[in-house]
């Protein structure tokens, strides 16, 4: 769920109950469903932060997105100052949630996008190819996600960065399985990405790892869901990434979009079109403890 604050309402009241209700939401679901992957991550945006007067400095790479403009493709940027991402095994609690976080904005904000997400059979995108394979595993999972000593303040906390891809699938289904694997680097079935001679240089597969100056992988934690309402002929990707720094994103998203060399972009980009980009900050639960202080 992406809100944006209406001109003129009185948006602070508002914004700590909505961390006292984050807080209780997760703690909540925690022992209530043992076993399942509830969580309800609030991210908050650059102008949010600034209108909400929340700590200053800001974390250090919370910026506006600017749009990332390539010769073919575009990463558009669109404005959100608040983003709910809310998960579970039962989609009846994703309701209540959401439910609940609209009783507490809906007087002081509107919600300008929704999607419903799922899981398509084993982790596949509509496009048919696993998502997320290079997913950091383990103790990983928090190194690449999470915030560290370099930003001691907003330690623990992550950038959130969202799009809303739609796919041309009239397009993409003409391809044979061989042409659509060489668009994404891996093979279909088996999931096994191909090798540097096999692979294309404008496959997604290439284009999106990265590594730093002494070659080591610089990951991002994807937590992509498909959505889609085929009578009405969309389908897509809601792509959801959190990382220890927007910088990370960022480098992946221009080798995608402007391409490496420039203009050898994405091949997954002439299928899959970027209706919206939005930076947030998503801030620790001790961090919304803090912000919502005043409302308890």
């Amino acid at each position: 769920m992406v809100w944006k604050f209406k001109d003129g309402a009185a948006i602070r009241p508002a914004f700590e109950q909505l961390c006292a209700l984050v807080e209780n939401i997760n703690r909540s679901y925690a022992i209530r469903i043992v076993k399942g992957r509830t969580s309800c991550v609030l991210g908050v945006g650059y102008d949010a932060w600034k209108k909400l007067r929340l700590p200053s400095p800001l974390p250090k790479e919370l910026v506006e997105f600017e749009p990332i403009v390539g010769e073919r493709h575009t990463a558009v940027s669109t404005p959100g100052d608040l983003h709910l991402h809310l998960r579970a095994m039962d989609m009846g609690i994703c309701f209540d949630m959401a439910s609940d976080i609209t009783a507490v904005l809906e007087s002081v904000a509107e919600c300008s996008l929704e999607i419903h997400g799922f899981r398509y059979w084993d982790g596949r995108s509509i496009l048919g190819f696993v998502d997320g394979t290079e997913n950091p595993i383990g103790d990983e999972r928090q190194l690449f996600a999470l915030v560290g000593d370099e930003d001691p303040v907003y330690k623990g906390g992550s950038y959130l960065f969202v799009q809303k891809y739609l796919h041309e699938m009239k397009n993409w289904t003409a391809l044979s399985t061989e042409d659509q694997e060489k668009v994404i680097g891996r093979y279909k079935m088996s999931d096994i990405e191909m090798t540097d001679e096999v692979k294309p240089s404008n496959s997604h597969s290439a284009l999106a790892g990265i590594e730093d100056a002494a070659g080591n992988d610089l990951k991002i934690i994807r937590d992509n869901m498909p959505f889609g309402h085929p009578a009405k002929g969309e389908v897509g990707t809601y792509f959801i990434a959190y990382a220890n720094t927007f910088s990370t994103v960022k480098e992946m998203l221009t080798r995608m979009f402007i391409g490496s060399p420039p203009g050898n972009s994405d091949r997954i980009l002439d299928f899959s079109t970027a209706k919206t980009g939005t930076l947030y900050f998503v801030p620790t639960i001790t961090m919304l403890q803090n912000y919502s202080a005043t409302s308890q």
